[in-house]
């Protein structure tokens, strides 16, 4: 819901939302219509039809993957999105970059270009305790309000 939308705007829809479907059960057998109707005007629906899909599939199995290689598997989720769910929901070492962990690492380690999986690998290398989440929970914060693109303080 936040892509391309304020916080102020989505919070009271997410609220609506939630409330309507607090489960993914609930919301995987909730027809198609109702969840489109709910998200109108937010746009990107693909992404809604993505998140009818998962829900299906996720109640379906019972429950979310554990890992970030299984959660690939479920429609919507990208390499990303399925390294920051293992990685904050289930303490797996997944490497989830951002624009703004990427910026992050890259300063820390002085490097004025670097592959992505170079930049994995310098995060991996800071996910040595035993909560790789908040690890990236931290770096994806850093990176939105002290060490920002223009104007950082880091």
């Amino acid at each position: 819901m936040l892509q391309q939308t304020t916080v102020a705007t989505v919070k009271p829809r997410f609220e609506r939302f939630v409330e309507r479907w607090p489960t993914i059960e609930a919301l995987a057998a909730a027809s198609d219509e109702a969840i489109l109707s709910e998200w109108a005007g937010l746009g990107y629906y693909a992404r809604v039809r993505n998140l009818i899909a998962c829900s299906r599939e996720v109640a379906k199995r019972g429950g979310f993957p554990r890992t970030a290689a299984e959660l690939r598997k479920l429609p919507g989720i990208g390499a990303y999105t399925a390294a920051a769910i293992a990685a904050i929901a289930f303490g797996e070492r997944a490497p989830a970059v951002d624009t703004n962990v990427e910026r992050v690492i890259a300063r820390l380690h002085g490097l004025a270009s670097a592959a992505r999986s170079e930049i994995e690998e310098h995060l991996l290398g800071l996910m040595i305790s035993g909560r790789p989440g908040a690890v990236v929970q931290a770096l994806m914060d850093l990176g939105a309000t002290i060490c920002r693109p223009r104007q950082f303080r880091c």
